[in-house]
């Protein structure tokens, strides 16, 4: 009988070690759904989960509907950066309890009709005098097609719009009718995001006029001095009219309800988890700039940020991070 007991006693600790290990070896799937903002802060998520609470990460691409169906079944476990707008079933499912909302990462998102500040204000650093120094609304620029004209059609201004396979894009060529701007401009779809960046930092870097459609965060409001031009306040009819400013989206920490509650701990560090649209396109610019991976610029960002790491962790798993990074 004592050797049955001691047995038994050396099984169970055994199986305690295991699961002990087991626990601590866990691997945790991050949703991507293909942008650099969700891939930079799960980059920064990732590296907090391995340093300090000794898991093992990784990411699962895919679109949104298939990632996020992913969250549901607990194929993945965490959403860093959940676009609530953008997904239908997002409300309903945090109230059926399909998934958990644990905080809101940013919300203060913004999009629509930029130009470069230098426009407005001019830089004197560069020798560059303002060419539209009243310019402070969409409305204004009725009064600048002449700054902004088209190389193609002198006659008129460009503007350059959203890409065409966007929603938003919509929006904006209703936005210009809506202001009788396309009188005045021609509405150009730039075809892709990376030629719609491309024309901002080309006509930046030489110093020329430019009014472009873009959002916050990205690199090239990180990187650029750009400045929004105002609208009316949102509404949600006269938005999707064009006649008024875009709302900002809460962009939710969301997990699957099965790991929240395995993982009390690193739920609670998700938790506390938050950003900005400032911050993220700061790191986003770092990311172009440098030519950095994902996990340099969460490694680059938590240094210059290391207050966060105070707001997001207990004072020891926030040692172990600092410790991480030396």
């Amino acid at each position: 009988m004592k050797i049955f007991i001691k047995r038994l006693i050396t099984i169970t600790m055994a199986l305690a070690m295991f699961l002990a290990v087991s626990a601590q070896a866990q691997e945790i799937v991050f949703g991507d759904a293909g942008w650099d903002s969700m891939k930079f802060h799960n980059a920064v998520a990732m590296l907090i989960a391995e340093e300090a609470y000794g898991m093992s990460t990784r990411e699962v691409s895919g679109s949104t509907a298939i990632t996020y169906n992913a969250l549901k079944t607990g194929d993945i476990h965490i959403y860093t950066e959940t676009w609530t707008d953008n997904i239908a079933p997002y409300q309903q499912d945090v109230e059926d309890g399909k998934v958990i909302e644990l905080g809101i990462n940013y919300a203060d998102n913004i999009q629509g009709l930029y130009v470069p500040r230098y426009v407005i204000q001019g830089d004197e650093s560069r020798g560059i005098e303002a060419t539209a120094p009243d310019l402070k609304t969409v409305a204004d620029l009725k009064d600048y097609a002449g700054i902004f004209q088209d190389p193609e059609d002198p006659g008129k201004g460009r503007i350059y719009g959203a890409i065409s396979s966007w929603a938003i894009d919509d929006i904006m060529r209703k936005k210009v009718a809506y202001y009788g701007l396309d009188e005045m401009y021609n509405y150009m779809d730039p075809g892709s995001d990376p030629a719609l960046a491309a024309a901002i930092a080309g006509a930046y870097e030489k110093g020329e006029p430019i009014v472009a459609y873009y959002w916050e965060p990205a690199w090239i409001t990180g990187k650029y001095d750009l400045v929004l031009l105002e609208d009316a306040p949102y509404e949600p009819e006269g938005y999707l009219k064009g006649e008024t400013a875009c709302p900002s989206i809460p962009l939710t920490v969301a997990v699957n309800p099965d790991f929240y509650e395995a993982n009390p701990e690193y739920s609670e560090f998700l938790s506390n988890y938050y950003s900005s649209s400032a911050l993220t396109s700061e790191a986003l610019a770092f990311l172009s700039e440098n030519d950095a991976s994902y996990e340099e610029a969460a490694r680059w960002f938590l240094k210059e940020h290391g207050d966060m790491i105070d707001d997001w962790l207990p004072e020891d798993k926030a040692a172990l991070v600092r410790a991480a990074l030396d």
